[in-house]
């Protein structure tokens, strides 16, 4: 029985090996691509929080170009050639989306610096989305003669 076992595991191991980066990049890219498209369309959850965060620009101009600007994160990394442009674009909106932290604390969290707010882990899972796109950059010279494993 442990070498069933064994051999599942294996297969199973290289199985998620084989695929487990394309669905990390395709996954970024959807969520980015989804996310982005409420802004514009005026429909995200999130719209109120932006708007109260970079008061210093029109909200009617700044969310639907921050929108776009997580579009074109979500396609860059769709597309395997513009890996590195993808990161680029998210890495200088990132701080950007973790500004509510600083300037409305009390939007969230509910006990600082602990305790988050449904805002504040909508904010923090950033942090995740980061570290993939960064292990999915780091495929980019590993592969370069071999897109297709991508």
């Amino acid at each position: 029985m442990s070498e069933f076992f064994d051999r599942f595991d294996r297969a199973l191991s290289q199985w998620m090996d084989k695929w487990g980066m394309r669905f990390l990049r395709y996954s970024l890219g959807v969520v980015f691509v989804w996310f982005g498209l409420l802004k514009p369309l005026g429909v995200s959850p999130a719209a109120e929080l932006v708007e109260r965060t970079v008061y210093w620009f029109p909200p009617d101009v700044f969310i639907p170009v921050l929108g776009w600007w997580e579009v074109a994160i979500g396609v860059c990394m769709l597309w395997r050639p513009l890996i590195r442009l993808s990161i680029l674009l998210l890495l200088l909106q990132m701080p950007g989306t973790m500004l509510p932290l600083v300037l409305l604390p009390e939007v969230c969290f509910t006990h600082f610096p602990w305790a988050l707010t449904l805002e504040g882990q909508y904010i923090i899972k950033n942090l995740a989305l980061v570290s993939a796109a960064l292990v999915v950059g780091g495929t980019v010279r590993k592969h370069e003669d071999s897109s297709h494993l991508l």
